[in-house]
């Protein structure tokens, strides 16, 4: 059988030069791309067991269809190595479904990121960390993939800084934010588990967030003192928010373990202590709706008294996370 032809734009270029074209034609985040060769782009499609036309998302607002070819090209561009492509496929499908609201996301003020978080066995067959820096650099993986999603944003649905991404100030996660979640370091059922899939199944869970905030607490060793350290740094983001995500330290997690702790009751203690900040003579209100509001995981190095929160962009109420099963 014939193989489809790719419908892309050819360019017939030396590798130094194609680098400088991408620039000139304004395909990159800023930072140099890797030259997309038919050989190289079919190569990734077979990772995926796409064919070139294949449909992938759609953007309605945009009038944009995302092809298989055009995931695949822009995975090359971002760097990734071919057997990532199925996690950037998955990720493309979560963040085209109605309830992520992707034009919304990308197009607004408030500077938002895809949050993408990989669950299950293929998060260790292909070395995406979830230990040590699991939020910064050093993990081709973690690099590319969230990568390849912007450029896919930027290229293939116009979310083009200044032009449609009208970010007031943008922050470091709009270049590239995927962890995957330290599951051996966690007592408690994964955040793809949570969500409704099996713990052997691999998938991606994707929020539009704000940039991350980090807190301390190297005194609590209880539960409740943990989840108040939570709370007043949620405190800071006003109330009736949704799905905003707590990423527990291993540190801080074992805690929880000793004191034999479920998810659920995590979840459900933070959500009736977390209120916002106050003048005085006025009523506290909670910072979220409900306790299915909190997404909690675990990453991050094995040392260190810190976790995370990360809030949703808009409050969350015009965009939910959605999970995707990952089919190689």
């Amino acid at each position: 059988m014939a193989q489809e032809a790719l419908a892309s734009e050819r360019a017939d270029v030396s590798v130094a030069d194609a680098i400088e074209f991408y620039y000139e034609k304004g395909w990159t985040d800023g930072l140099p791309v890797v030259p997309a060769t038919e050989e190289r782009v079919r190569e990734f499609l077979a990772h995926a067991g796409k064919n070139p036309s294949d449909v992938i998302g759609v953007v309605p607002t945009r009038g944009r269809v995302i092809t298989a070819e055009k995931v695949a090209i822009n995975a090359v561009l971002a760097g990734c190595r071919p057997e990532y492509m199925p996690v950037v496929v998955a990720v493309i499908e979560a963040m085209t479904e109605p309830e992520f609201n992707y034009h919304g996301s990308l197009a607004s003020t408030g500077g938002s990121a895809q949050f993408i978080v990989v669950n299950g066995p293929i998060a260790g067959e292909l070395d995406i960390n979830c230990g040590v820096n699991a939020f910064g650099p050093g993990w081709r993986a973690n690099a590319t993939i969230g990568r390849a999603v912007r450029l896919i944003i930027i290229n293939v649905t116009g979310g083009i800084p200044g032009d449609l991404d009208k970010s007031t100030f943008g922050h470091g996660g709009k270049y590239s934010f995927c962890i995957a979640e330290h599951e051996e370091a966690s007592p408690w059922e994964p955040l793809h588990v949570q969500r409704g899939l099996r713990p052997n199944e691999s998938a991606v869970t994707v929020f539009a967030v704000h940039p991350p905030f980090q807190f301390h607490d190297s005194t609590s060793n209880t539960p409740e003192g943990l989840l108040a350290s939570a709370a007043r740094s949620m405190a800071l983001y006003g109330p009736n928010l949704a799905e905003i995500v707590i990423v527990w330290s291993p540190e801080h997690i074992g805690a929880f373990r000793n004191a034999g702790w479920t998810k659920r009751q995590a979840m459900e203690h933070l959500a009736e202590h977390a209120v916002t900040a106050v003048d005085a003579g006025q009523e506290p209100r909670p910072v979220v709706s409900a306790a299915d509001d909190i997404s909690m995981l675990v990453a991050g190095g094995d040392a260190g008294a810190f976790s995370i929160i990360i809030p949703p962009w808009g409050g969350g109420r015009i965009s939910r996370a959605v999970t995707k099963p990952i089919r190689a």
